[in-house]
């Protein structure tokens, strides 16, 4: 398996859209159990992530950027989705980062995350960057923590498309925060 610096990083286009969802529709049937029903998960998030992809590609939106990661047969192994004007105390949101599971623990997701805060800072000079991560997700905690996140406040989960019967309990997000995303230059995998 290739290391992250074999890998090929490049922004996405509508072509991506399906490989896209894909993975993103991977990535949450595997993590977010803790905040999302199984009925969600199984039957609806595929096509849910598919609609959401394809409309953010029929309208691009210049304050939107997707950093793809793909390995050398071209097959999408990782994502980093950013919003640029997102808050205006916190900054360009990075709304989704995912790697596909048979990849993580190669140093994806730190280049993926530095090559985010590169782009805000390209982008955006002086913006701060922030995410959205589940409490209960222990394993993508520790990640933005070994990367110097800061947690600055917690709210309840908002369910996908607006539909509680899509949460699972009353999950919590964290909202981690970069004041200066050239932190996230220098962090090695």
């Amino acid at each position: 398996m290739p290391a992250a610096d074999e890998l090929r990083f490049r922004v996405a286009d509508e072509s991506d859209a399906k490989a896209i969802a894909a993975l993103h529709a991977d990535s949450w049937q595997r993590h977010y159990r803790i905040a999302y029903t199984d009925h969600f998960l199984d039957d609806e998030a595929a096509g849910f992530l598919l609609d959401l992809w394809t409309r953010r590609y029929t309208a691009p939106d210049p304050a939107r950027c997707t950093i793809l990661a793909e390995d050398s047969g071209g097959a999408l192994v990782g994502l980093a989705h950013t919003a640029f004007d997102d808050h205006p105390t916190w900054g360009a949101l990075l709304d989704n980062l995912h790697v596909a599971a048979d990849r993580k623990r190669r140093g994806i997701g730190t280049r993926l995350l530095s090559l985010t805060a590169q782009t805000v800072l390209a982008e955006r000079p002086g913006s701060g960057l922030y995410l959205w991560v589940l409490e209960k997700n222990f394993s993508a905690r520790a990640f933005y923590d070994a990367r110097g996140g800061t947690c600055v406040e917690s709210r309840k989960v908002l369910p996908p498309g607006g539909d509680p019967a899509r949460l699972n309990g009353t999950p919590v997000g964290l909202r981690y925060h970069w004041p200066d995303p050239s932190a996230l230059l220098a962090s090695r995998p």
